[in-house]
């Protein structure tokens, strides 16, 4: 998985942003790092079973994003305090603070699945 570059997968995560296509709902962060999970350990062909340390390391993440970077939600409208659907609240957003929040919070998502990718050996894969 390290070292792989793909600027098709980077296109695909761009709908992820403002809680899934802007609509607060699951935050894209959460979305990304299981989609990282699923690559790193689901089946890789319909026959295969799961794994399942994607589902002990999903169900992880999801708990110390929570408890680490969500504010207790892993809802974009809950950790952002933003109605996505209302224009003048989503103008707000990108010119406040909120906006810088919501990048330190995927850099803290993201040092949240480094560590635990690390920890099960498939940083190596």
């Amino acid at each position: 998985m390290q070292g792989k570059a793909s600027p098709e997968l980077v296109r695909a995560m761009g709908p992820f942003g403002g809680g899934l296509a802007g609509t607060g709902e699951v935050c894209g962060a959460v979305v990304g790092a299981l989609a990282a999970i699923g690559l790193a350990y689901s089946r890789s062909a319909p026959g295969e079973k799961e794994d399942f340390q994607m589902w002990v390391l999903g169900n992880r993440f999801l708990k110390r994003f929570r408890n680490e970077a969500g504010k207790g939600s892993i809802y974009c409208r809950d950790i952002t305090q933003t109605d996505w659907r209302d224009s003048e609240q989503k103008a707000k957003f990108y010119g406040s603070e909120k906006y810088f929040a919501c990048r330190d919070l995927t850099a803290n998502a993201a040092r949240i699945l480094g560590e635990m990718l690390e920890e099960s050996g498939a940083a190596k894969k």
